[in-house]
């Protein structure tokens, strides 16, 4: 007799061990104090992003997004995946490029001073980075856009961004290992925000950790990558039939759970080769692949370049918070 193992979604902090192997790195690169008209282009540049307005309005468009969407006062919005967006005063505002303005300089240290002096909007503009990029496995699974409105953020938000805007302007000992950390709690506080004020069944990968079951299947998948996973089997696990489990979990997540698996354990095998000096193939079995062969293929046609090569491009990066290959 088979017994199933039904795990319940507090078991596993999902969003946690995402983040913490997402090797999430923050740096503020602007306060900003615009003044109407104005209009700031951002281009794609391999960070994530985030603005919070201080005073003021403004509007954020992105390519192939028919809906601009407002701003006020309080709002932090930040774009995962690092996509082309403008911002400004008012949607038919032509807009300036950001390095454009950088290279100019600016009258205060530390503030970013643009526009045609008219009424004011005054911003925290910043970056995160990922260790394997916004385009990596699981990273790209992120929304595109989320969006905090003060009401929500206001309670959290105001004491971080004090803090971060002071530093951000004052600078000082210190300041670059402080901000980097405060914007850190910025896209914690704010991921984790947006995804309790998500209806059922919103929110993509995110908004699908609000759904025990699939969050159950994700603690799973994490806890035990190695495993050999099926549908069936993770369905089994957290209580559900095949075919529903499948449809539910795709439509949630975004990729069926089988391409899921196969992305976390692409990830996890980026972090270790970075980390560890175990041999390739001891990180093939730690995520699951039976032979180097299979897991070399499986990577390069995920990253690009075997597990060898990638080690050997990325010895140089730095690391931090070394997980161990057991």
């Amino acid at each position: 007799m088979t017994v199933a193992l039904v795990f319940r979604a507090t078991d596993s902090d999902v969003l946690s061990e995402v983040l913490s192997t997402l090797r999430l790195r923050g740096r503020v690169f602007c306060v900003s104090q615009f003044s109407a008209p104005w209009s700031v282009a951002l281009s794609r540049d391999g960070l994530a992003h985030f603005h919070v307005v201080e005073r003021g309005t403004a509007w954020l468009r992105r390519p192939g997004e028919r809906t601009p969407v407002q701003l006020r006062a309080g709002d932090l919005v930040l774009l995962p995946r690092g996509s082309d967006h403008v911002l400004s005063d008012a949607t038919a505002t032509p807009p300036v490029r950001l390095a454009e303005l950088l290279a100019q300089g600016s009258s205060r240290p530390g503030v970013l001073q643009h526009g045609g002096g008219g009424s004011r909007t005054d911003l925290i503009c910043g970056a995160f980075e990922f260790e394997s990029g916004v385009d990596g496995p699981i990273a790209s699974l992120l929304p595109p856009l989320i969006h905090v409105p003060a009401a929500t953020a206001r309670a959290w938000l105001k004491p971080t961004l004090d803090l971060l805007a002071r530093e951000a302007r004052r600078g000082g000992q210190g300041s670059t290992v402080l901000i980097a950390r405060l914007t850190e709690i910025v896209f914690v506080q704010a991921a984790r925000t947006w995804v309790a004020e998500q209806a059922a069944g919103r929110g993509g990968w995110l908004g699908a950790l609000r759904d025990g079951r699939i969050a159950a299947a994700l603690a799973l998948v994490h806890r035990a990558p190695e495993r050999a996973w099926q549908v069936a089997t993770l369905a089994r696990g957290v209580g559900m039939s095949r075919s529903p489990f499948a449809a539910r979990f795709r439509a949630l997540v975004g990729v069926p759970p089988i391409e899921y698996l196969g992305r976390w354990r692409m990830h996890l095998a980026m972090v270790l080769l970075r980390d560890q000096e175990a041999p390739v193939a001891r990180v093939a079995e730690r995520v699951g692949y039976e032979s180097e062969a299979a897991f070399s293929k499986a990577f390069k046609r995920y990253v690009g370049l075997p597990p060898s090569r990638f080690r050997r491009h990325d010895s140089s990066h730095s690391t931090h918070d070394r997980p161990t290959v057991p």
